[in-house]
């Protein structure tokens, strides 16, 4: 029963030592002195104040991509015991003492310190040899722009970890596949491509770019299994099948979990509500919630209701009117009707309440039971203040002539009738008899006159159509009109009720009190998961900060020689200082390789068109596939950016300039096995690859006191430093 006790257990292991010393030299190289400086450096001023945000579990959004890296960074803050008080306002700023530095740096640095074995394990399972492997992670490795990406609370060495995992899992998958289809290692690699390329997305959206292409290559291997007699119609589907679990829907999956998460972490009210919706607003703790809880749900004859613009861009508004007139004539000479002005007024105010009235009856209370309203009836609305009534007519509105003036109407004794009846129109209603919700139900107000449709026009219509919002007179409120349908449907059309009561009082002072005074029923508005992971993911990819000129910001070709640079940081009184610069010997190396495949690439096929083969077919296919990942992931990495409107940064070339660095190794070792024939060329070639790595390594070690911080240098070494005129390296005036 015990035999086995007789034989000691031995449990053997293969370890790769190149492996391993790559490991910790790379961790050695992004971990040491990482807690240096301990101020605020470049974008961890945009960054950390969305980690201090996560800490306080308040709500915010970011345009700039998905919430996974930025959970990432707060995982760290998190770690280390930060709380989130920090005023992250100016670079150099001084880190308080409850900010764990080290805690916040680390999973980026974590990252760029892995790059460098994955980088050796993806020239390994590229079929190159061990020596090449080993110098494109020792590129990897002594590659200063980098470095200097990784060591701080930055998302690029995160994003291009993810990238070359992503890569590196797709490459064991797929040479697994070669001997052991639907084994266990064989679902582990292309599970983990699809769990990188979801992880690398949700850093930042430029991760879809490596993952369109793994898809690519992945359906290209497929089309070639398709013509390989040895695979069954069954097993063809399996294979298919499998492949779009784990590269389709698993991404998917997690990609909407990292929302999830997200909003899962972040349950308060905070300063970036303004641009959601109502509902949305209402769903968070404190905020709008506290203002709209207890409200009745059904919006019926008599309710007491405040219109939120659903469009929310540039400013969240809400349908306004006060005492005041439009004057009687503008400005350029045209004429108004003189009514009461309605404005969109970017506040709460008391003066955006409405009450929804039965055409048909005077009362202005809500009625027991209530009378909801439904999709296409008609209304009244009436301003709760003034007590006069919305309204629209055949007159130009004052900003936007070619639609009609929105206002409350007076009764001047004149030819002018009040036309004050609307349809109510519910936009997103499941079907024609639908009832009007609080806070749910997005509507349009259809005027029954004139078929015009009742629409704020936010700032960006200001500027095309005059320039500015009214004027003194209007006190600079946002401008309501009423706009043909013919002119087609706009987000700024549609309206929601954001505050309701029932009302109760007849009596117009009894009714200004009552408006002020808080609701009392209470229901509940929560949004479903998916219905705010919508909205929050369409705000993302709409919203657009309004872009600027960055002294740094530079043009994709500029990247390309590195003709510019970014500085981080600059001691207030050593001149120390940290920029993103890369290794000049490497960037250069690495159009040269890029250019050298190409002309390599070109010649071999017009030669093989020719029916000349100058190297064997296995050589051929191995040189095709390296340059599918590395020119492929270079190339769909780098040329985007030129049909991007936004400002540009040299670390945005990064994720490419990995992929070429990457390429340099496979070009060097294909003209070391295919061009240098004799043993005296490849003698000569090999000691020059040695002349050219101690090129790279004394660039590294040039540029290091800028990679790194330390140590400070004089004005004349900083002067040597400036290889090129274009950049700008910091120097204090003596």
């Amino acid at each position: 029963m015990l035999g086995f006790l007789k034989k000691p257990i031995v449990v053997t292991a293969e370890i790769n030592v190149n492996l391993v010393a790559l490991t910790v030299l790379g961790l050695i190289n992004r971990l040491w002195g990482l807690s240096y400086p301990q101020a605020v450096v470049f974008d961890e001023v945009y960054y950390g104040q969305f980690v201090s945000l996560y800490m306080k579990r308040i709500f915010f959004v970011d345009d700039s991509g998905p919430p996974f890296g930025h959970m990432l960074l707060a995982l760290g803050g998190y770690l280390g015991g930060f709380d989130g008080n920090f005023l992250w306002n100016r670079i150099g700023a001084e880190y308080s003492m409850n900010v764990p530095v080290w805690s916040l740096r680390l999973l980026p640095a974590l990252a760029g310190a892995l790059c460098v074995p994955v980088a050796y394990q993806i020239l390994v399972e590229l079929q190159f040899s061990h020596c090449a492997a080993l110098g494109a992670a020792l590129l990897i490795l002594l590659e200063n722009s980098l470095i200097t990406q990784s060591r701080f609370m930055l998302l690029e060495s995160i994003l291009i970890f993810f990238i070359l995992l992503a890569v590196l899992s797709y490459l064991k998958f797929y040479n697994v596949q070669k001997h052991s289809s639907f084994s266990g290692s064989w679902w582990f690699w292309i599970l983990l491509t699809g769990v990188a390329c979801s992880c690398a997305v949700g850093v930042k959206y430029v991760g879809l770019f490596t993952y369109m292409l793994l898809l690519a290559i992945a359906g290209l291997h497929f089309w070639h299994m398709i013509g390989d007699q040895n695979f069954s119609n069954i097993s063809l589907i399996c294979h298919f099948l499998a492949r779009g679990l784990a590269l389709i829907i698993i991404p998917m999956a997690m990609y909407l979990s990292f929302f999830y998460v997200h909003l899962t972490l972040l349950y308060r009210s905070g300063p970036h509500d303004q641009i959601m919706t109502s509902a949305f607003q209402a769903s968070l703790e404190g905020g709008l919630a506290r203002i709209t809880q207890g409200q009745p749900l059904e919006v019926a004859y008599g309710s007491q209701i405040t219109l939120r613009n659903v469009l929310g861009k540039p400013m969240q508004c809400w349908l306004h009117s006060h005492t005041n007139t439009y004057p009687i004539r503008y400005e350029n000479g045209r004429g108004s009707s003189h009514q009461q002005q309605v404005t969109c007024y970017p506040f709460k105010d008391v003066n955006n309440w409405w009450i929804v009235k039965d055409p048909g009856m005077q009362q202005l209370v809500v009625s027991n039971p209530p009378r909801p309203v439904r999709h296409g009836q008609i209304v009244q609305l009436v301003h709760g203040i003034t007590t006069r009534y919305l309204n629209t007519h055949d007159v130009a509105a004052p900003l936007s002539p070619h639609s009609q003036e929105v206002s409350c109407y007076i009764d001047y004794n004149i030819s002018m009738p009040a036309q004050n009846l609307w349809r109510v129109e519910i936009v997103n209603r499941e079907s024609d008899t639908d009832v009007w919700k609080t806070i749910l139900s997005e509507v349009r107000f259809v005027h029954v006159n004139t078929s015009a449709v009742l629409k704020a026009i936010s700032g960006i219509f200001h500027f095309q159509l005059s320039g500015a919002s009214l004027p003194e007179w209007g006190y600079r409120q946002l401008e309501v009109v009423g706009e043909k349908l013919s002119k087609g449907f706009h987000q700024s059309m549609v309206w929601n009720v954001e505050e309701h009561r029932y009302g109760k009082s007849q009596e117009q002072k009894e009714r200004e009190v009552e408006l002020h005074s808080p609701t009392q029923m209470d229901i509940s508005k929560n949004l479903s998961f998916m219905a705010k992971f919508t909205e929050l993911q369409w705000k993302i990819l709409t919203l657009k900060n309004e872009e600027t000129e960055h002294k740094y910001s530079s043009s994709a070709l500029d990247w390309i020689t590195m003709d510019t640079n970014i500085a981080y940081w600059l001691h207030p009184t050593s001149g120390a200082q940290i920029h993103l610069l890369g290794n000049v010997v490497t960037w250069t190396s690495a159009n040269i390789a890029a250019l050298a495949y190409l002309c390599l690439s070109f010649w071999y096929l017009i030669r093989r068109r020719r029916k000349i083969y100058d190297i064997p077919e296995d050589a051929w296919q191995l040189w095709v596939s390296a340059g599918g990942i590395c020119m492929g992931g270079w190339a769909v990495n780098y040329l985007p950016f030129f049909l991007m409107e936004k400002t540009l940064f040299l670390y945005h070339y990064l994720p490419a300039v990995t992929f070429q660095i990457l390429l340099i190794p496979v070009v060097l070792q294909h003209l070391s096995d295919h061009l240098c024939r004799s043993v005296l060329l490849k003698s000569t070639f090999n000691a020059l690859i040695v002349a050219w790595f101690s090129s790279v390594y004394f660039a590294y070690c040039t540029f290091s006191p800028v990679t790194y911080g330390h140590p400070a240098l004089s004005v004349t070494q900083l002067k040597d430093l400036r290889w090129k005129d274009s950049w700008n390296i910091l120097i204090r005036k003596q």
